[in-house]
């Protein structure tokens, strides 16, 4: 019998605007015994006036930033692996925020280590980051209940897109959507991780042996089940946590 993976899919660092670099994010993930985890850090587009903001800001990767980004993923994945056994997974999150709720999208892109251009149509990235065997996630696509851009594109289009879409994020950190669940949709549960906060949530444990292409074909196949981590650390965690 396949042991369960402990799996978190949606981690930002501070190439964007997380708060912890990818080698904190490596350790607190290790030292809480998770198998595999993605770093998916934003990539906003650069017509619009939230993108280009976000970039000046540097609460966006860029075409500048994204190979060092992908070379510390690499770096810290074999770090991981060596020190945890953990797997780590490279990604970004392609970021298109507007004014209007229901033209903003998330989407995740895990496995694809090369830059796609966010200032295309999400479908044409999708499309893209698909021929080349990468993981597609819609990333909250529904009201998160916090104060921000809400990302109702795909969701309104899931009939669709759906043949697109690996899968649906079902839960944003504490919360979980009842439509996302009840839609028939593959899903996932991830934490959409900023700070350590953000480490108690809804997180998956997925029944695969722990590579890339048979993650993805848990996911796809639905071999997997939620689970909600609570803020019972050890003591090094709980010091990280009082800092935020």
């Amino acid at each position: 019998m396949i042991r369960g993976l402990k799996a978190d899919l949606h981690i930002h660092s501070n190439f964007s605007d997380g708060v912890l670099s990818i080698a904190d994010i490596v350790d607190l993930y290790g030292k809480n015994g998770f198998n595999v985890i993605a770093i998916t850090d934003h990539l906003s587009e650069s017509k619009n006036l939230i993108g280009r903001f976000s970039r000046t800001m540097n609460f966006s990767l860029n075409e500048d930033t994204f190979l060092r980004y992908l070379n510390e993923v690499r770096l810290q994945r074999q770090r991981a692996l060596e020190q945890y056994g953990m797997n780590v997974l490279f990604g970004f999150e392609i970021t298109k925020n507007y004014f209007s709720n229901s033209r903003s999208c998330h989407v995740l892109i895990l496995g694809v280590e090369e830059f796609i251009s966010p200032d295309l149509e999400i479908e044409e990235i999708v499309k893209i980051a698909k021929s080349k065997e990468g993981l597609v996630i819609a990333a909250h696509p529904f009201h998160t209940g916090d104060f921000e851009f809400q990302t109702f594109y795909l969701w309104s289009r899931r009939e669709q897109l759906k043949h697109l879409i690996d899968a649906w994020e079902v839960s944003y950190r504490n919360k979980v959507s009842a439509d996302v669940m009840r839609s028939g949709l593959p899903l996932i549960a991830s934490s959409d991780f900023h700070n350590p906060k953000h480490f108690s949530s809804w997180k998956t444990q997925l029944f695969c042996k722990n590579n890339f292409s048979d993650i993805k074909k848990s996911i796809r196949n639905q071999e997997l089940d939620f689970f909600y981590l609570n803020t019972k650390f050890k003591a090094e965690t709980k010091k990280m946590l009082t800092e935020f």
